[in-house]
Order: structure tokens, then sequence, then C-alpha cells
């Protein structure tokens, strides 16, 4: 194993993405809204067997934070990333390696025999994307993974780490151990709030983690669902944002910066200490170019993919201005194909 830096180090739930589209009956029969993500519940449980036998799917490997680790790594230099997860003992596993080698991101799984590799339904519907996933194995990442040589070793050469926000569904454990390192040794720790019912429903989780979150990221909906679970009694979403950046936090040598993103529409930045971060003003709002909507393929991972770029290139040492840039940048990348994935031969974004 390379004992070169790690420029970032992701951890969530690895998933292998089922999509379809044009298939809106999907929507009414599992109970599933146009934009947006759950865990399975109930008869939403039975749409993985319905989409392999009565559809036609498109197989991609996703997860979200995966997804940003591989938007990152496709602006960074070759070796940069890693990423853990848990994953079954299975061909959706082998899948997902595949996918990653083929990206230059590192795979550090935990393996486990007992359960398969989570997997993530993928409903497109016109410009909207509904996400419905069962764990699987996902949730069964444990804290002593951290603790093999291996992965230990990843975790000191790590630069930059990277939480996704459905892994507190499960892993909280885990996610302050990386949180804990990353504060004591001065390394900036990322996290996306990733839906709307993890600020929601797994509240306690979310505010727990925050005090280590250096640079925290979510979309519209997510950030008002913070706002509502916490009573700010605003939709304001750049006080909001600003909101969030002036929470308590453990590592006072760095400021927290909050993005969020609005699809087609602009991204807001708030930062704890503006000139720290190189802002010319808190919050700032970024305005996105807008695509036609013939070039608009499929959503789904555009935040991811945004994620990804605006991280890669922090950790490359961009400002904020160019890294939203990039974020911007891969975001219209990935929305112009099918799947959470980018162009080969790659494109400079940076």
């Amino acid at each position: 194993m390379s004992n070169s830096p790690l420029l970032l180090l992701a951890m969530g739930n690895p998933l292998l993405d089922m999509s379809v589209t044009d298939a809106p009956e999907l929507l009414e029969k599992y109970n599933l809204k146009p934009n947006d993500a759950v865990l399975a519940e109930g008869k939403q449980s039975e749409i993985y067997d319905d989409l392999q036998k009565n559809y036609k799917v498109l197989y991609v490997a996703g997860g979200a934070a995966q997804n940003c680790a591989r938007g990152a790594q496709y602006v960074l230099p070759e070796g940069s990333t890693a990423y853990l997860g848990c994953v079954g003992s299975d061909s959706l596993a082998d899948q997902l390696r595949a996918a990653n080698d083929r990206e230059g991101l590192q795979s550090a799984y935990q393996v486990v025999e007992d359960k398969p590799t989570g997997a993530c339904a993928v409903v497109i519907t016109g410009h909207n994307r509904s996400l419905c996933t069962t764990l699987g194995a996902a949730e069964s990442f444990s804290p002593s993974h951290l603790s093999k040589p291996e992965i230990a070793s990843l975790i000191d050469r790590a630069q930059n780490f990277y939480l996704g926000g459905f892994f507190l569904t499960h892993g909280l454990e885990s996610a302050l151990i990386l949180a804990k390192h990353a504060a004591e040794k001065n390394k900036p720790f990322a996290m996306n709030l990733s839906a709307p019912f993890i600020p929601q429903f797994f509240k306690s989780q979310v505010d727990e983690m925050l005090p280590y979150v250096d640079v925290l990221i979510g979309n519209e909906s997510e950030a008002q669902a913070y706002a509502d679970s916490h009573e700010w009694n605003t939709k304001d979403l750049a006080e909001i944002a600003t909101k969030l950046a002036s929470l308590p936090k453990k590592n006072s040598s760095l400021p927290r910066l909050v993005v969020i993103t609005q699809g087609s529409e602009s991204t807001i930045v708030a930062s704890s200490s503006p000139s720290d971060s190189g802002l010319s003003s808190s919050p700032k709002t970024y305005p996105v170019s807008k695509l036609p909507s013939s070039a608009i393929v499929d959503t789904n991972g555009a935040g991811d993919a945004f994620a990804g770029g605006f991280l890669g290139a922090r950790a490359m040492g961009k400002s904020v201005d160019e890294s939203v840039e990039v974020g911007h940048k891969l975001g219209a990348m990935c929305v112009g194909l099918n799947g959470p994935s980018f162009k080969f031969p790659k494109v400079d974004v940076l």
C-alpha cells in the first residue's frame, strides 16, 4: 500500500444503483415522491425484484458518499482518494470495486458474509429522481474496521475527511471516531446532510456530529428540514446557512463553511469567519449556469458530483469561489450522463 498522503477519505453506505426511466407508475405503486430519498419500508422493499423482473434497469455504482469520492478523484491526482463502507461477499460488491478501480478510488470496504450489498432503486421522471434504498450490508459497518492496521494507516495519511449523512442512520460511533481524529489533527472534516429525513428523524445524531464539522453541505430542502427540526421559524436559506455556520465548533482553528445548493438555482455559502475563508461576504450567492432542458439526462447524483468537485478543489488548495465553480461544472457534467457518472477521458474542470 502506498504511503503517499491521501487527499480525501470518505465514509458512507456503498450501494448499487438500479435506475429506471419513464416509469411514473412506480411512484404511486410504492408511495414514493418524485424528488426524494427514503429508506425502503414495508411494500417498498418489493421494488428491487420488480425492477429486475419487469423493467429495463441501468446498474451504476452508487451510494452518495461513494459518488462524492469518485467526483473528488475526478479532479484530483491519481491515487488521492479512498472510501470506507461495508459490503456483502457478492457480485454487487465486485461491481462496486470495479467501478471504483476504473476511476482511481481505493475501496477500503469491510466485508460481511450474512447480508447482501446494499441497493438503491432510482426512479427517474422528467428532471426528478426518487431514491428508495435498502442498506443491506451497509448498516453492518463496525468501528472495529477502523482499527485494522491498513485502515488506520489510511486514516493517518488522510488530509481531508467526508461523511455522507445517510451513514448516521446506523454508524454514529464510527463517524465520531473519524471526526474526533480530524479535529485533533486539525484536518478539515466535511459532512453532507444527504436527505431531509436525516435532520428530521436523526436529529440527535446530526447534532452530535455538527461540532466536528468544518464543511457542511446540503441542498435547500435538507437545510430547510434542519431549520424546521430546530424550530428556527425561517425559510430564508441565507439566514439558515448563517445560523448553521455559527453553531458551536470543536476545532476553533478552522472556520466552518456551510454550502447550500439549489439545483439549477444559485448556491449559497456562509462562513463562521468570512475573511479566514477568503470570502468577500457571508453569506455569498453564486449563480448557476442554466442548462437547456435537452441537455439534462439524469439528475441522480448531481449533488454528490457538486460535493466531490467542491471538496476535490478545496483539497488542491483552491479558493471557495474557485471550488464552487468546479462543483458546478462537475454537477452539470453529471446531469448530462446516465446515473452518477463522469466523462472519460477526463475533462479538466479545475
